[in-house]
């Protein structure tokens, strides 16, 4: 059996509140600090939910990871996000939010450029597959671009202005 699962979470809801009380007291570092935190906190628990997904799964029920291993990747599967190397398109962020109601689910919710509000939230999909490797995505050139718009079905100008790093030709 093959698995894919998407996911969104957040550890930032009142985060914005308490960095804005720090710097009202003029402790940039708390503020700082809080940001830091909550973001490893968020990716700690998208890793969490990868750990419950393979063992739900069945494959990952015996397990025996250190947290070496685990920042290592030594386990089965990927846990690629858009906006990353290896789906650098950040408009999929919103075909997760839809497939998994996060907004709703989560109190998370896209701005227009496709930012996660509030901070410290993260989003992507698993990959249970054996084989599944990260890997970057190159220079794109015009006619996967052109078969990527048709797929899509998005105005090319504005796949070319969220993949205008990866493009092989001026567009």
């Amino acid at each position: 059996s093959d698995y894919i699962g998407a996911f969104a979470v957040t550890t930032g809801h009142g985060l914005e509140e308490l960095c804005k009380k720090f710097e009202s007291e003029h402790n940039d570092y708390y503020s700082i600090l809080a940001k830091a935190l909550a973001d490893r906190l968020a990716e700690a628990f998208a890793e969490y939910l990868h750990k419950i997904a393979r063992v739900q799964w069945g494959y990952g029920v015996n397990e025996k990871l250190s947290s070496e291993d685990l920042i290592r990747e030594k386990y089965r599967g990927i846990r690629p996000a858009p906006g990353y190397p290896a789906c650098p398109d950040h408009t999929e962020k919103l075909t997760i939010f839809e497939l998994i109601n996060a907004t709703t689910n989560t109190g998370i919710r896209l701005t227009e450029s496709y930012a996660m509000h509030p901070a410290s939230s993260v989003c992507g999909l698993y990959f249970a597959h054996p084989e599944s490797k990260y890997f970057a995505v190159g220079k794109l050139g015009k006619d996967q671009i052109l078969d990527y718009q048709a797929r899509k079905a998005m105005p090319l100008e504005e796949i070319e202005k969220w993949l205008r790093p990866y493009l092989a030709y001026k567009a």
